[in-house]
């Protein structure tokens, strides 16, 4: 049985489909993804919190769902969006389909809705709140429940899908991505929202791993004697996040290197004293140029952002490396006499390409240089 399903904009427009999810609504900050695979990797990515995800390639899981894809261990993306959901699922890495997957952890989605249409409505009027719901009757209380959402600004989300307690963290990416280290890096991780796949690379790349709370203070990491720190990508304002911008200017003033991506890359701008800007659709997808601002080699990126740092705001003691040949926002900085440096894409993709997977390299050569 094919049960009926709406999605509603806070700017009034309604769209509507089939249920391939759990029932009930949900609200979120609606956003578009570009990347053709991955949707499992993005919905359990936590970068995702408090967002419902529009994928604008057509066809939907026709490869299902398992354990091992997963990059944490919940659900965060509120919502999915997708034009057309696969009835099969084959692979034989599936475990279930996306429909049986998408009920399992209770997560309200839609299908047969034109993406192409909602994805231009985004890019013209930007991201905004939104409300699916399988209560189809009264469209307008879809409407009133996307327009009561609050803005994605101002919001500390970090605290919210940061890890409780201290872990060690060991696993790798297996035989395909795995390598034997040189030498060992004792290594703190703040949690802001951190992916499966960068803990398994820097695993594989000679890091032992201690994954910390997002609110951890300094001095705690600090007395764990780290070869380095690194900031993790997440949700949210990162403005909101002052406990972090606090930690991260001790942990320059020591010296310690740093290396942050996407929230953390941003956390590390702030606390040198730039400034944050929320930006009108953000950039999601596998399919973003960046450019190097020295050697002007082209890197296809992996993007998840909905915040940015304002180039005019940078300080003189921070550099520009990478920017993006989309719309030139800034993509990675360093800093000019500290060991830190920061990249606000995706380097380890999960879904997207590698080519600039050569970001954790220079983490270690950083580590290295400080022996």
């Amino acid at each position: 049985m094919v049960n009926p399903a709406i999605l509603a904009l806070a700017d009034g427009s309604v769209f509507e489909g089939i249920s391939i999810g759990a029932d009930g609504s949900v609200v979120g900050e609606i956003v578009f993804n570009t990347s053709m695979t991955g949707y499992q990797e993005m919905v359990s990515d936590p970068s995702y919190a408090e967002q419902i995800i529009t994928l604008t390639y057509p066809h939907i899981g026709n490869v299902g769902c398992n354990l091992e894809d997963m990059e944490s261990d919940e659900i965060w993306a509120k919502g999915l969006v997708v034009r057309d959901s696969s009835m099969v699922a084959s692979n034989y890495r599936s475990e279930c389909s996306l429909g049986d997957w998408l009920k399992l952890k209770k997560i309200v989605a839609i299908a047969d809705i034109d993406t192409r249409h909602l994805t231009q409505l985004l890019r013209d009027k930007g991201a905004q709140a939104a409300c699916i719901s399988t209560e189809t009757d009264e469209p307008e209380k879809a409407i009133a429940k996307a327009r009561e959402f609050a803005s994605l600004q101002g919001k500390d989300l970090a605290q919210v899908v940061t890890t409780e307690k201290v872990k060690q963290w060991q696993e790798g990416r297996g035989e395909w991505g795995s390598r034997e280290a040189d030498k060992r890096y004792n290594i703190v991780a703040y949690d802001f929202g951190v992916k499966k796949t960068i803990l398994r690379i820097l695993a594989d790349k000679g890091c032992d791993i201690t994954l910390v709370p997002a609110k951890m203070p300094v001095e705690d990491v600090l007395a764990l004697n780290p070869d380095g720190v690194f900031l993790s990508n997440g949700p949210g304002d990162p403005a909101a996040c002052d406990y972090a911008i606090d930690n991260i200017k001790v942990l320059l003033n020591k010296k310690v290197p740093l290396f942050g991506i996407c929230l953390g890359f941003q956390l590390l701008a702030l606390a040198s004293g730039a400034q944050s800007l929320k930006m009108k659709f953000g950039h999601h997808g596998g399919n973003h140029p960046v450019i190097d601002a020295k050697s002007k080699r082209v890197f296809i990126t992996s993007q998840n952002h909905g915040f940015a740092i304002d180039e005019d705001t940078l300080p003189e003691q921070l550099e520009v490396t990478h920017r993006s040949l989309f719309d030139k926002s800034l993509q990675g900085i360093q800093h000019k006499t500290q060991p830190a440096f920061g990249f606000q894409g995706h380097p380890e993709a999960s879904p997207g390409p590698h080519d600039i997977e050569e970001l954790f390299d220079r983490f270690i050569a950083a580590m290295a240089s400080g022996e």
